[in-house]
């Protein structure tokens, strides 16, 4: 692995009905859902480790840490940004967050570990 601390990742999206609360089953209003925003910030901490990775390796989610603060309508855009903050053996620790034309829309962290693809897929098995 060729991952350092200071990596950073992008992802972005526009918010369309598929990715509200009210699809999602999160909620009932029709804005974004935590569970949509969750998982662009984790497209970005995967798009920081992008070629950082030995073959056969990957990284899988192991601790979500976010708080969803402000509420984005159907149409709007959100940029996702992870930077890559600690290391600690397997563990790959992200501050994350996300924004969209009115300020911050959720923050935290996330934390992922390297696995070897094939001995993780054996534990399903």
């Amino acid at each position: 692995m060729s991952a350092v601390v200071g990596l950073k990742g992008l992802a972005s999206m526009e918010v369309t009905e598929a990715d509200t609360a009210i699809a999602m089953r999160s909620g009932t209003v029709e804005v974004l859902a935590t569970p949509r925003v969750v998982a662009l910030l984790e497209q970005a901490t995967c798009a920081a480790l992008q070629g950082h990775l030995a073959e056969g390796c990957t990284t899988v989610g192991m601790r979500v840490q976010v708080d969803h603060l402000q509420p984005t309508p159907v149409g709007g855009r959100v940029d996702a940004e992870a930077v890559l903050e600690k290391i600690e053996g397997r563990r790959l620790t992200f501050m994350v967050s996300a924004s969209d034309t009115k300020g911050v829309v959720a923050a935290g962290r996330v934390t992922r570990v390297l696995v070897e693809v094939d001995r993780f897929m054996d534990k399903t098995r």
